[in-house]
């Protein structure tokens, strides 16, 4: 391994990271460690793990001047067969043990070049060095939400060439006023959306003219649910362009798309973007603890037995 590049939000007290971390250092790695000190609850521990760092050669970044980093991104560049490569890491939870145990979080490993680069360019630019322009990641403040609207733009131009489109979105709070218009702009196109909102929801599904084509459940169990996976198809959903999946830290509110940095990936296998659907899928049909949003802003109570959280712990005690 050359490098390491690494966001650091909400740290925890487990002491694994930060020691793999100081040894990279110790040993002449380039350690890179980007550490949000206005993360609530954690400030005094990311202050002590970063002075940890510096003691051992690791060049440490205290945030960006005007901004949170809430982003989930780690880089690893190892030197491979003569060529360097990258490896990296993004996620919609925070490098904690902690709270590892008790969220429910996606994670994306990959070796493409696009990523790779992406990432590169993002840590490039969030310690000083340069501007960053994406190819593959949708970034806030400067694309995400630009990115997703046109994600939402798409779906309702294919809805006015005659094809099926649909949004399914799986946040923790809808709260930005500009999203929420487009999710009504879409609706009213014809575009079908589903909204899995655990938490805050300021849109109003189902109101004839505006949303009828929005519902919006919310999902409560065992687990927190954390994830966040914002995916859109059109047409039959067989060709390789006809869906997008991507997923990320942010929720759709204004602080996050606007005054946040925050990283949303896409995935772009075709097996692992089925399995997210499934996944958002299985929630949606989940009875024991979820519940629907109606347009008069109150929320029901699904009736039913069925668990998502069971399902997925089932499915994982049998694999």
């Amino acid at each position: 391994m050359l490098a390491i590049k690494q966001t650091l939000y909400r740290t925890g007290d487990d002491k694994r990271l930060l020691g793999a971390l100081r040894t990279a250092a110790e040993n002449g790695k380039q350690v890179v460690a980007l550490i949000e000190l206005k993360a609530r609850f954690d400030e005094q521990r990311n202050i002590s793990w970063a002075r940890q760092l510096e003691r051992a050669g690791a060049h440490v970044v205290y945030g960006v001047s005007g901004l949170k980093v809430h982003g989930k991104v780690a880089l690893v560049v190892r030197r491979e067969g003569g060529r360097l490569r990258s490896y990296v890491h993004i996620g919609t939870g925070n490098y904690n043990a902690k709270t590892a145990r008790l969220y429910t979080d996606l994670s994306l490993l990959s070796a493409r070049e696009d990523l790779g680069d992406d990432v590169a360019r993002l840590f490039n630019h969030l310690t000083g060095y340069s501007e960053a322009e994406y190819r593959s990641l949708l970034v806030a403040p400067d694309t995400a939400r630009s990115g997703l609207v046109a994600c939402l733009e798409r779906m309702a131009e294919s809805v006015k060439a005659g094809q099926h489109a649909w949004a399914r979105i799986k946040i923790n709070q809808l709260t930005d006023p500009a999203m929420i218009e487009a999710l009504y702009a879409a609706s009213s196109a014809g575009v079908k959306i589903d909204l899995m909102i655990r938490g805050v929801c300021c849109l109003r599904p189902g109101v004839p003219g505006l949303s009828e084509n929005i519902r919006v459940h919310s999902l409560l169990g065992r687990y927190l649910e954390h994830a966040r996976i914002y995916s859109f198809g059109h047409g039959d959903g067989r060709a390789p362009d006809q869906v997008q999946v991507y997923i990320g830290s942010a929720d759709w509110m204004s602080r996050n798309l606007d005054r946040r940095v925050e990283v949303l990936a896409p995935v772009q296998d075709a097996r692992h973007q089925q399995g997210l659907l499934d996944l958002v899928a299985t929630e949606w049909a989940d009875t024991r603890g979820s519940w629907e949003l109606g347009p008069d802003g109150v929320y029901r109570k699904l009736q039913g037995d069925l668990s998502a959280q069971s399902s997925f712990m089932e499915a994982r005690s049998r694999s």
